[in-house]
């Protein structure tokens, strides 16, 4: 293992940064994301936390970035001017990709038009669901109409790039209501959705009322149905499933999270906030008062790294370019292992070769953690 601090050098090439802001109204109870309630920490928290982060991005190169990612936690929690401060410490490509991840409760038509102005030209919603008693179950604070109303506003205020992130699967939930949403959908029209199953994660509020029986996960068969539903309804009014949980129109998808699954270097900054860099994946810091004490001594926050050796890398470059399900990935004859287990995924209608590339089939994509397993063991 080696020090992130000491490997970060000019003469690397990098041009995304994802930038995490910990900061919600309410803590939901699903999320195991690093984030904090407004009631936890308030305004001057949120403005000695910018400070420290413009000083934590400038202990890094000074790097030409063409995506911008803002993740949280709500990042439109934020004052503009205190996004404007933290976007005017970096070198942005003029046509980058700069997205801010906004919550319905969170921003009006004059602070979309403002986010507009300084230079966020891609919002991602987090809507969930457009059923209210869905969105009381999940703790969402807004409504079916305040999150309509959200979209509508980011129309009005220029946005020409809305993403919106759904939830499906979640407690009690019927094919019905999931077709209501999908309708919501095919009406507002969005350039991107992104759309997960609900995962119980340990240590949420979800598992503990899992744990004494007063939520239970829906039938794995009803899920499977669902998402089948999900993919032939977006399919039918024009979006290309080109990930396994996103969806866009042409040329509008993610350009940041593409490099995620294309695994390629990008800088992440923020408290908690992941990178991968020179070979090196690293994770922030994920106390406050740690954070800041090491942005303090002019040290990078990192909690931990790590190598990835030519093992990992190559299962990493399989596993996440499998995920793009458009590209595929290719598998060299001399990666004899590999093309083994491809082989073998291929025979049983996992995946399919074209063009010299593997892809997931409709049925492997439904399976597609089983199917990672088998590549990795």
């Amino acid at each position: 293992m080696i020090g992130v601090k000491k490997c970060l050098g000019d003469d690397l090439m990098c041009d995304a940064i994802y930038i995490h802001i910990p900061f919600c109204i309410k803590k939901c109870g699903y999320c195991d994301f690093l984030s904090f309630s407004c009631e936890e920490k308030d305004a001057e928290d949120r403005k000695k936390y910018v400070k420290n982060l413009i000083e934590e991005i400038k202990l890094y190169p000074k790097l030409r970035y063409n995506t911008v990612y803002f993740g949280g936690g709500t990042p439109s929690l934020l004052e503009v001017n205190q996004i404007k401060s933290i976007l005017e410490e970096l070198t942005i490509d003029e046509n980058a990709e700069i997205t801010l991840e906004v919550n319905p409760q969170s921003v009006d038509l004059k602070k979309l038009k403002e986010l507009r102005k300084i230079g966020i030209n891609r919002i991602s919603i987090g809507v969930q669901s457009f059923n209210d008693e869905k969105l009381k179950v999940l703790g969402r604070i807004h409504t079916k109409e305040i999150a309509i109303e959200t979209y509508k506003n980011a129309r009005k205020s220029g946005f020409t790039n809305i993403s919106i992130d759904l939830i499906f699967a979640t407690p009690n939930q019927t094919i019905e209501e999931l077709k209501k949403d999908l309708d919501i959908v095919g009406e507002l029209d969005p350039d991107h959705i992104s759309i997960y199953s609900l995962i119980w994660e340990e240590g949420t509020e979800f598992m503990k009322l899992l744990d004494n029986g007063r939520l239970k996960p829906i039938d794995n068969h009803l899920e499977a149905e669902m998402y089948e539903l999900i993919i032939e309804r977006l399919k039918k009014i024009g979006y290309t499933h080109y990930e396994i949980s996103n969806f866009s129109k042409p040329k509008y998808e993610s350009k940041h999270n593409s490099k995620y699954w294309e695994n390629v270097d990008y800088i992440g900054v923020g408290l908690g906030a992941s990178g991968y860099y020179n070979g090196v994946r690293y994770k922030n810091n994920v106390e406050f008062e740690e954070y800041y004490k090491d942005i303090e001594n002019k040290n990078k926050p990192i909690l931990e790294d790590e190598i990835v050796n030519e093992k990992d890398k190559l299962e990493n470059y399989y596993i996440l370019g499998l995920r793009l399900l458009n590209k595929g990935v290719e598998v060299k004859l001399e990666d004899k292992v590999y093309l083994e287990k491809f082989k073998k995924l291929e025979l049983e209608k996992y995946i399919v070769e074209e063009n010299n590339k593997y892809k997931l089939t409709q049925k492997g994509f439904l399976v597609a953690n089983d199917v990672f397993v088998e590549i990795m063991e």
